[in-house]
C-alpha cells in the first residue's frame, strides 16, 4: 500500500500499538492544518506590508497641510526699546583741568640751516607734560578729586564656641592660682548640719571672656542642698583670668569636684 505523507494515514501505522493519548500523536495529527493556516496568515501579512505605502499615498491628506499653505510669513519691525533713565546715578566727574603742555620735537641730526624748529629746553619742560603740540593750561581751573570710598569691609564673626581645657592654648585661672580658688570654695561653702555626711559634689561652669562664671550646673550631689550651696558659692566667685585661643579670650568649660565631710 502506497502512503501519502500529506495525509494522516501514516500516523496510525506509526502509532499502532502505542499510546495515542500522548501529546506527540495529537501534534502530528494537527500538523497539516497548522501548516496551512501559517502559510495563509503569512501570505496575508506579506501582502499588507507590500501594499502599505500605496495605501498611505491614497489616503487624503489632513487639513493641517492646507492651513500651512495659506500661511504667509510677514516681517514686522519692532520699535526700538526705550531705555529707562537710571535713578540715583551720580553725575559724571568734571573733565580734568588743562595742564601746560610743551610740544616734543624729536632730535634729528641735520645741518644748521635745515633746522626748522628747535627742541624745548629742560627748563621749559620742567613740571609740564610732553605732547604733540604746545597747549597753555588753565591756571584758574578747580581741581576735583574723586571721593575715596571706605573700601571693602571685613566682617569678623565673634567666636562664641565653648572650648575644653584640654585643647586650649592658655587655660583660665583664678587670680592667684588654683590653690587660692580651692581655699575660696572651702572658706565660703556651708556644709549641711548632717552628721556623718560625706561624698563629692560635681559641678561644671563656663569661664566667660570677661572672666565671669556662667552656666553653672550640678552633675551630681549627695543631697541635703549640697548642690544648691555649690551654685551659690560659684555665683559669688571673683572674676577669673579668661582662657586664650589664637591670641584672643574665649569661653572655656571647667569642672570642679567638691569634697564634703561632716563630723560623725
Amino acid at each position: 500500500m502506497k502512503l501519502d505523507i500529506l495525509k494522516n494515514q501514516w500516523l496510525d501505522i506509526v502509532f499502532e500499538g502505542r499510546n495515542k493519548t500522548y501529546g506527540a500523536y495529537e501534534l502530528r495529527k494537527s500538523n497539516r492544518k497548522t501548516t496551512i493556516k501559517a502559510l495563509i496568515l503569512g501570505a496575508i501579512f506579506f501582502s499588507i506590508a507590500l501594499a502599505a505605502p500605496l495605501i498611505i499615498d491614497l489616503l487624503p491628506k489632513g487639513a493641517e497641510e492646507d492651513m500651512d499653505r495659506d500661511i504667509k510669513i510677514t516681517a514686522i519691525k519692532l520699535p526700538p526699546k526705550k531705555e529707562e533713565p537710571k535713578l540715583n546715578v551720580p553725575p559724571p566727574p568734571p573733565p580734568p583741568p588743562k595742564v601746560d603742555q610743551v610740544k616734543f620735537v624729536k632730535p634729528v641730526v641735520a645741518k644748521a640751516d635745515e633746522v626748522t624748529e628747535e627742541p624745548p629746553k629742560i627748563v621749559e619742560i620742567k613740571e609740564k607734560k610732553l605732547g604733540a603740540e604746545t597747549i597753555k593750561g588753565d591756571p584758574d581751573a578747580v581741581l576735583s578729586v574723586a571721593p575715596v570710598g571706605p573700601g571693602p569691609t571685613k566682617i569678623v564673626e565673634e567666636d562664641n564656641q565653648i572650648y575644653n581645657t584640654a585643647g586650649i592654648e592658655v587655660k583660665p585661672e583664678f587670680p592667684g592660682g588654683m590653690a587660692k580658688f580651692y581655699k575660696y570654695v572651702g572658706d565660703n561653702y556651708r556644709a549641711p548640719e548632717e552628721e556623718g555626711l560625706r561624698g563629692k559634689v560635681y559641678v561644671t561652669f563656663v569661664v566667660e571672656k570677661d572672666g565671669s562664671l556662667t552656666d553653672i550646673k550640678v552633675l551630681r550631689d549627695i543631697g541635703y542642698g549640697t548642690g544648691k550651696e555649690a551654685i551659690r558659692v560659684l555665683n559669688r566667685c571673683p572674676r577669673w583670668n579668661p582662657g586664650i585661643q589664637n591670641g584672643k579670650p574665649v569661653r572655656v568649660l571647667y569642672s570642679l569636684p567638691i569634697q564634703i565631710q561632716t563630723a560623725d
